[in-house]
């Protein structure tokens, strides 16, 4: 049975394969260097993972909720910038220098995304790679003996995931305020059965088409009602992007 909205998915999501990697190397990064007994290693390690699981959820909530799936997605965020602040803590109370953003160190692990692809032969993706495979291309940093080398590749990992996660919050809040929210599109589909069954009600009619697109932009259309003009009260097809986009589709 098909979805009225896809979820899932996050294991392809860049934000998500990063941040496995900042988790993972979180983890061992507090087993060398910082103390057990410190109630830091608590707060890295659950910021790390929290960063990890929350993108995960939200992809999976966005079958049943916009809101959810945009608040989860913003907790991952928060939460990785939480981590960003304990790494520099870390570095800058054992006066460990931090790498500035146009260091040649801090280039190179920006860089390991365009250097893999350049390097390719074939349509092999980052993404496409396994959790090992793509810790093995940081490797020379995140298992590095010296703390200083970690904790900066992992602010710089850290600071491309934010930037990934940025980039995400914007286009669910774009879609939320042109599609609307799980709620509004199944209201949509519901009142798209109920007229489809009042002129066929031997239900004939393909249900792919029950939803007809937008002739103009190509948006899924909402089922209206006309409030004045000659057709007031008539119900009609308009586009879910309005006032962009006027298209209309009449029954």
């Amino acid at each position: 049975m098909s979805r009225l909205r896809p979820s899932g998915g996050y294991r392809t999501l860049c934000s998500f394969q990063t941040a496995t990697i900042i988790y993972d190397a979180t983890v061992w990064f507090c087993e060398k260097f910082v103390d057990r007994r410190s109630r830091t290693v608590d707060q890295m390690v659950q910021a790390a993972r929290s960063g990890r699981q929350n993108i995960a959820e939200g992809s999976r909530a966005a079958a049943t909720s916009s809101q959810t799936e945009l608040r989860l997605v913003n907790v991952a965020r928060a939460s990785l910038e939480e981590l960003l602040l304990d790494y520099e803590d870390f570095l800058r109370h054992r006066r460990l220098p931090q790498w500035t953003p146009d260091c040649a160190e801090a280039a190179a692990v920006r860089g390991v995304p365009r250097k893999f692809k350049a390097d390719r032969t074939d349509s092999t993706d980052l993404t496409d790679l396994s959790d090992e495979g793509r810790w093995a291309l940081y490797a020379r940093w995140l298992d590095h003996d010296d703390a200083a080398v970690r904790a900066n590749a992992l602010l710089c990992l850290i600071n491309q995931t934010n930037y990934l996660l940025d980039h995400q919050i914007a286009a669910l809040e774009a879609q939320f305020i042109g599609e609307g929210g799980y709620s509004e599109q199944l209201a949509v589909a519901r009142l798209a059965e109920r007229n489809r069954r009042k002129i066929d009600p031997a239900g004939r009619s393909d249900p792919a088409d029950r939803i007809p697109e937008c002739p103009r932009c190509g948006k899924a259309m909402a089922l209206r009602t006309a409030k004045q003009g000659k057709n007031k009260g008539h119900s009609f097809w308009g586009c879910s992007g309005y006032p962009e986009c006027k298209g209309v589709v009449t029954l």
